[in-house]
């Protein structure tokens, strides 16, 4: 089955440079390797989507600049849908300077651009292929207005929705409510649920109170923890690799979640095949040149 999948959210160009350790406040680090690849959270979890096979339509706002114009053949190489993709003569394409270190551990500024001007409206036009989808994946780098417009309309006909709470904010119950699967981070989890010291299993178990209908919490190297409706609680082992670029970790992780789901596996298969896919992406530098087709995670899988 090849599962349909839309995504609203942001484009970015990301200009990254390799170093052999992040920078202090202040402080200039001379030698590092520069690279220049499409990112953007929205941008990575379609493209990550459409390499594992599905058919992807993607919402978003591009500048109608030079970074807009690569970005939109990048997303059209892979198969894309780009049919609900704006053009914005008002703003520029977003830009995220990013430095990574030798552990693949990184720090990021983002300029979102047009990203930050997508709308209720935006969506709306993009209503019937997010009706006719088995499922809708989100991201916070777009506005919130934009976000919830894609939930009620997802929600309106029955269409499963996942959400990655990053760059992590604090969201409205009435958000979280629309939220069938929420994918966050361990520190993205203690914000959503308003207690950064309580720990991570709390954190999941207060979320499904505030209404989210299942939660995955990502643990890096150590899996993902699995909260649902039940709280009952369940550890995904994670696959431990050698890490060369964190970037887009999460973003693969949510995609595969969401394709795996959306295919009909069970919640246990579809973390252990997002866990897989977000090791293979940290793997590579780069956000999008790291992100892995279905046969790499076929071969790594049968691999472990």
């Amino acid at each position: 089955m090849q599962p349909k999948i839309v995504v609203v959210g942001s484009s970015n160009t990301d200009m990254v440079v390799k170093l052999p350790r992040l920078p202090g406040k202040g402080e200039s680090i001379i030698g590092g390797e520069f690279m220049m690849p499409a990112g953007g959270k929205g941008a990575n979890q379609a493209v990550a989507a459409a390499r594992l096979g599905a058919q992807v339509t993607f919402v978003a706002r591009l500048g109608a600049d030079v970074f807009g114009d690569k970005a939109l053949a990048g997303l059209k190489a892979e198969g894309i849908n780009t049919d609900f993709i704006v053009r914005d003569a008002d703003a520029p394409s977003g830009v995220a300077l990013i430095i990574v270190d030798s552990n693949g551990d990184n720090m990021l500024a983002v300029a979102p651009g047009a990203n930050a001007r997508l709308n209720a409206a935006d969506v709306e036009r993009a209503a019937g292929a997010i009706a006719a989808a088995d499922a809708v994946v989100l991201q916070l780098e777009i506005p919130l207005e934009a976000v919830a417009q894609a939930l009620r309309i997802a929600r309106q006909h029955h269409v499963r929705t996942v959400l990655n709470p990053a760059p992590a904010r604090v969201l409205p119950d009435e958000v979280l409510a629309m939220v069938d699967v929420l994918t966050p981070n361990e520190h993205e989890a203690a914000l959503l649920s308003g207690d950064i010291g309580q720990t991570v299993d709390q954190a999941a178990r207060h979320l499904l109170r505030m209404g989210a209908g299942r939660v995955v919490v990502t643990l890096g190297a150590d899996g993902a923890m699995t909260a649902g409706p039940d709280q009952f609680l369940c550890r995904a082992a994670g696959f431990h690799v050698q890490a060369v670029d964190t970037t887009a970790a999460g973003d693969a992780f949510t995609a595969a979640l969401a394709c795996a789901l959306a295919r009909g596996d069970d919640m246990p298969a579809a973390v252990r095949f997002a866990n897989a896919v977000g090791a293979l992406t940290v793997t590579k530098m780069g956000a999008q040149p790291s992100l892995p087709t279905a046969r790499d995670v076929e071969e790594f899988l049968k691999s472990r």
